[in-house]
């Protein structure tokens, strides 16, 4: 018990900058008061005393704002930030290393008896007020965007977001990501700025990102081939993106 503990405190420096001493994560982390709380209430719960684990779990509620179902499993080295608002359903398994943010919510779709509350395997993460519901397995090493709600299975690796939560197209992560360097170039802080975003000037300065990055790349190529041709191609010193300025309206 006492090594469990160790490492429920050990990982929460791992997890979380913030962190600055073993007596503050001790004394004031919700998260580490819920998972000594739950591994008693689940202790009794195990062992027949049923109405005992139920008050034990309503009690570590009362304290932290985190609702754990004493009949959950959960694996070792399990971290909630900040907590508040995270509810675990009864038959929800949690693997090992796996991290949850606050309002989360591990529930079910069902009212019937039986496996009806997610399993999260192995380093799994969660983002801040995700609904992941119903008997479905969520792979090793996935992340749930914030404020996602999973109603289906996530392969391993993965990283779902949205309602209902998709899969991220490795192809337009990718994308975003070189749009967002050509922004950071430019001096525009893209931050927020997806596009899925249904703001129309968000997703207006999003196509032009992408349009000045083909632009980009197929000036590349004519130089290219106009130089394998044996045409001479007079090259211009353009100014660096980050070294424009924008002039306040003159």
């Amino acid at each position: 018990m006492l090594r469990r503990i160790k490492e429920d405190i050990h990982c929460i420096f791992d997890r979380d900058p913030a962190a600055q001493s073993v007596f503050e994560v001790i004394t004031c982390y919700p998260g580490f008061h819920a998972l000594i709380v739950h591994r008693l209430s689940h202790y009794f719960w195990q062992r027949g005393f049923r109405w005992l684990g139920r008050f034990t779990a309503h009690c570590g509620r009362w304290l932290t704002g985190i609702e754990i179902h004493p009949g959950a499993q959960i694996g070792r080295r399990f971290f909630i930030d900040h907590g508040m608002g995270v509810v675990i359903g009864e038959t929800a398994i949690i693997g090992d290393d796996c991290t949850l943010y606050h309002s989360v919510t591990l529930g079910g779709t069902s009212w019937k008896k039986g496996k009806r509350h997610p399993t999260l395997q192995n380093g799994v993460v969660i983002g801040a007020g995700a609904k992941v519901l119903g008997p479905i397995d969520i792979g090793a090493g996935a992340r749930v965007g914030s404020n996602s709600v999973v109603l289906k299975n996530v392969p391993a690796g993965a990283t779902v977001v949205g309602i209902p939560a998709h899969l991220v197209d490795s192809k337009k992560k990718k994308a975003a990501a070189e749009r967002d360097q050509i922004a950071s170039k430019m001096g525009f802080d893209a931050y927020g700025t997806t596009a899925d975003m249904p703001d129309p000037i968000a997703h207006a300065i999003n196509h032009m990102l992408d349009h000045i990055q083909q632009m980009d790349k197929q000036v590349e190529c004519l130089k290219r081939a106009l130089q394998e041709a044996g045409i001479e191609c007079k090259s211009q010193v353009l100014p660096e993106l980050n070294d424009c300025e924008i002039d306040g309206g003159e």
